[in-house]
């Protein structure tokens, strides 16, 4: 029971791409959090690093907890992966950058899954028609 509702809770968001960022996240952070002594040569050259890893740990969590905007979430991601890799350590020495742009990736191209019909097939087969398009207002008035 609790099994399948951890399943259908993962495949109902993107779960892979929100995990990546997490750890992608946590490891830019965590890098410059180092003891108080190295911490004060370092200066302000670490605030970026501990920022961006918790920017990027809550679009992580946004993508959770929030899939509609996984894209926005995605996009944000990957910019800031690829941000950090100037900014804060070579990107946590390149480790925190990939994974940010993996889960970035992963976060912008999750598609939710098609719900199932009455009849059991969530895509339509050979026979069944294709659903007819529906009637919009496009007040550009792009199409006709």
């Amino acid at each position: 029971m609790l099994l399948s509702r951890w399943r259908r809770w993962r495949r109902g968001r993107p779960f892979w791409g929100g995990l990546f960022a997490v750890l992608a996240g946590a490891w830019i952070c965590v890098l410059p959090l180092a003891p108080l002594k190295i911490m004060l040569q370092q200066g302000v050259a670490g605030i970026p690093s501990v920022l961006m890893g918790i920017v990027m740990i809550v679009l992580g969590l946004t993508a959770w907890f929030s899939p509609r905007q996984r894209s926005l979430a995605g996009v944000l991601t990957t910019l800031i992966a690829t941000a950090s890799l100037v900014l804060s350590n070579l990107g946590g020495f390149l480790i925190g950058t990939l994974l940010g742009i993996i889960g970035g990736g992963l976060m912008f191209a999750w598609q939710p899954s098609a719900t199932r019909r009455s009849g059991g097939s969530a895509a339509p087969g050979p026979t069944d028609s294709p659903p007819a398009p529906t009637p919009h207002h496009d007040p550009q008035g792009a199409q006709t």
